[in-house]
């Protein structure tokens, strides 16, 4: 027995690692090409997709070669820089600390990575340039009573309208790394942005929504080998950073309804874990476990620095944790791929309070939750070499009926990624994982030709907006209705030689924009305020000795 755990921890922890490039989390075409390629089965790759980064096969883009007569090998970066215009309102997400504001933007990023034996340096900052223009949201408009209920959220989170004034230039050191290598696992820091979970267009936990931010990191680089099955984890320890922004436009209502900011940082401690069973080819399991709390507040405790290894009830972690400003959110999901059938399923699905115990939770799994759910398709064409892919994903915030009997009257409590202390799960004024705004749901359908990496097709969307706060300040009882957006996208991917262009250009229509009301609604006849507006994106990506 003795010598099979030996067996089993020589396997797990010493994995020869050819110095392979990394691929930034959600980067344009290449990730999605390489998922794709997994339902084809044509790289055989024991990828999970749970734990972003990852390193990329070498088929998917080359590199330079190590200097002569070193042990240092210099590799350049892709450089990427991405244009969006947005006309008239906010849309968009997903976007490595883009901001959500209409107006022109670009982002550019681009670098190096350096290894000396053991050791991997990634160079690779970034640069957000924006317009930050301000747009309409007739706040004003709201009664006193509709003011507080929409303030609640911004005063449990940081989610500004408006980045400031003006222009916003917002360097970084982006996607860097310095870390130190050990067969399949590493141990440094960076900045670069994770991604835990199987969404395509969402995660619960993190995604590349909004600016990286500092961390520790102890986590596997590709997947451990074992005879019981593959495994990736991660654990990190991060500082984050509220934006410090008055969330409104309207000065005269930030003085009467928000609370300010402390000036104070957040400790975050989170931990992913997932595993392919050796037996059950294509499936992947895991979960998420994250806590933050302002440094102010903490402890001097070994469960103070590492709390992800407390209980996970309330019985067992205790009850004066979250009055003492401790947020935690924890997830689970799964991924199934099935190459015979070029398609794959996913699912996650996460809380953001303990339960009190195990019988609480079995009783009422509703309660602070937030999913999606996803799939993606490949169907061969008839004397085509293009194939057609289907891929959809729905992710849902709202809260659950449940609200209405677990709190007090109608409005219910906190929602995803919000809490009364912490502040939000969020970034510099974004959140870390899910970007479609707080308390909004969306479902996402996208049909498009694939070759390679060329694509064409159309994104169909609908998002509900910020429906925790519709139903908390009860406007289904006035003439205001749901705000909700209907969008349609055309997606264009193109490889020429060393450059390849992702574009989508996106037409919304919000119905009943900001719940406001059209000026000939009537108490008997109600009729929203309606907007059309458009975005239009493009990523062009320029390869080194490709």
């Amino acid at each position: 027995m003795k010598y099979r755990l030996l067996t089993f921890l020589v396997a797990f922890f010493v994995s020869e690692v050819a110095f392979a490039q990394s691929l930034p989390a959600n980067f344009p075409v290449l990730e999605e090409n390489a998922r794709r390629s997994q339902l084809l089965d044509s790289l055989h790759q024991p990828n999970s997709f749970l734990l972003r980064p990852f390193l990329a096969n070498s088929n998917l883009y080359k590199f330079s070669n190590k200097l002569v007569n070193t042990d240092i090998s210099i590799r350049l970066s892709p450089i990427i820089n991405t244009m969006r215009i947005s006309s008239k309102r906010p849309y968009g997400w997903g976007d490595n600390g883009m901001i959500p504001n209409p107006g022109f933007q670009t982002y550019f990023s681009g670098g190096v990575e350096i290894k000396y034996k053991f050791i991997n340096l990634t160079f690779r900052p970034e640069l957000v340039f924006a317009q930050n223009k301000g747009f309409a949201t007739n706040l004003d408009q709201f009664s006193p009573a509709e003011l507080k209920s929409k303030f609640i959220y911004w005063n449990q989170g940081d989610f500004p309208e408006r980045f400031g004034k003006g222009w916003v230039a917002n360097p970084w050191w982006g996607q860097s790394k310095l870390a130190f290598n050990y067969g399949a696992f590493e141990i440094g820091v960076a900045t670069e942005n994770i991604w835990w979970g199987p969404g395509q267009f969402n995660a619960l936990t993190f995604s590349n929504n909004a600016q990286g931010f500092p961390h520790l990191t102890l986590n596997t680089t590709k997947p451990a080998k074992t005879y019981i099955g593959n495994f990736e984890t991660q654990l990190i320890i991060g500082k984050l950073q509220n934006s410090g922004l008055d969330p409104s436009q309207y000065p005269e209502l930030n003085s009467e309804y928000f609370r300010p900011f402390s000036g104070d940082w957040r400790y975050l401690n989170a931990l992913m874990f997932s595993y392919k069973p050796k037996w059950i080819p294509g499936l992947f399991v895991g979960f998420t476990r994250t806590f933050q709390q302002y440094s102010e507040s903490m402890g001097n405790g070994f469960l103070d620095y590492f709390p992800v290894f407390s209980g996970v009830t309330k019985d067992a972690y205790g009850f004066d944790k979250d009055a003492n400003g401790q947020d935690q959110q924890i997830s689970v999901f799964g991924r199934f791929v099935l190459p015979q059938s070029k398609s794959e399923l996913y699912f996650e699905f996460g809380r953001r309070d303990h339960a009190k115990n195990w019988r609480e939770f079995t009783l009422n799994p509703e309660h602070a939750r937030a999913y999606i759910l996803g799939f993606v398709q490949l169907l061969d064409l008839a004397a085509s070499k293009e194939m057609l892919q289907i891929r959809g994903e729905m992710t849902q915030q709202q809260e659950s009926v449940n609200r209405y009997i677990r709190y007090g009257g109608l409005g219910g409590g906190s929602t995803w990624h919000t809490h009364g202390i912490a502040r939000g799960f969020v970034q510099q004024g974004q959140p870390l994982g899910v970007g479609i705004g707080v308390g909004s749901n969306i479902q996402t359908l996208e049909f498009s030709l694939v070759e390679g990496l060329d694509k064409m097709g159309i994104q169909l969307e609908r998002l509900a907006n910020n429906q925790d706060f519709y139903y908390k300040a009860q406007l289904q009882d006035t003439e205001r209705k749901p705000w909700i957006d209907y969008s349609i996208g055309f997606l264009f991917d193109k490889k020429f030689d060393n450059l390849l262009l992702s574009s989508k250009l996106q037409f919304i229509h919000a119905k009943n924009y900001q719940w406001q009301l059209d000026p000939d609604s009537t108490p008997d006849f109600s009729k929203g305020e309606n907007m059309t507006s458009f975005l239009a994106q493009t990523s062009l990506i320029y390869f080194w000795n490709k």
